[in-house]
């Protein structure tokens, strides 16, 4: 929530908002506190629910415990592997990873505390519920080769949303913006 409204203090008074992975949950916090400012959301390879419940596929809890050990331990090594894991089997994967990781890196580096706490958030946070009361235009856009936002839960909330749309782009891991930007960006031209 501190997030959103640190986010949303320094948006235009109505956009569309586009989330990518944890962003996702951002930029969704944001629609449920704030729908007059939000005219429609984008949620890229995100999930209102990040780690695996009883039902619900996603990341196990160990695996993003196992993250916030080894940022204390080796946390550029750490952040390097997470990178390469966002494009993980896509046919461009070793040029898109690199791509990703020259813009992540050109970029100061949050402290390690920050990090943890972004991960603290995937594993706690559900929006899968109150995310059922948007009213406005929702896209959910995924990869499917991507290992942290697994497929299975399109057709599961395919069905707790029916007014949002889905679309899984196939050869597309955790960053199809990266891997394939023009599917991407048309269904962005596309949402009305």
């Amino acid at each position: 929530e501190a997030m959103a409204e640190a986010v949303l203090s320094r948006a235009p008074e109505r956009a569309i908002w586009l989330g990518w992975s944890l962003g996702g949950l951002v930029a969704s916090q944001v629609a449920l506190a704030h729908p007059d400012r939000v005219q429609a959301l984008v949620t890229g390879a995100s999930s209102p629910c990040f780690s695996e419940q009883d039902g619900w596929p996603g990341i196990k809890a160990s695996v993003l415990s196992g993250f916030q050990q080894q940022l204390s331990e080796d946390f550029q090594r750490t952040v390097e592997r997470f990178l390469a894991l966002q494009t993980l089997g896509t046919e461009t994967a070793r040029q898109d990873a690199r791509r990703l990781k020259s813009a992540v890196l050109a970029l100061p580096m949050p402290d390690t505390a920050v990090l943890n706490g972004g991960l603290e958030i995937l594993k706690t946070v559900d929006l899968r519920q109150p995310l059922m009361q948007l009213s406005m235009p929702f896209l959910r856009l995924y990869g499917r080769l991507d290992g942290l936002v697994p497929r299975k839960v399109v057709p599961q909330l395919d069905g707790l949303w029916p007014a949002s749309r889905s679309l899984v782009i196939d050869k597309a891991a955790h960053a199809p913006f990266i891997s394939h930007p023009e599917a991407f960006c048309d269904a962005l031209v596309e949402l009305k």
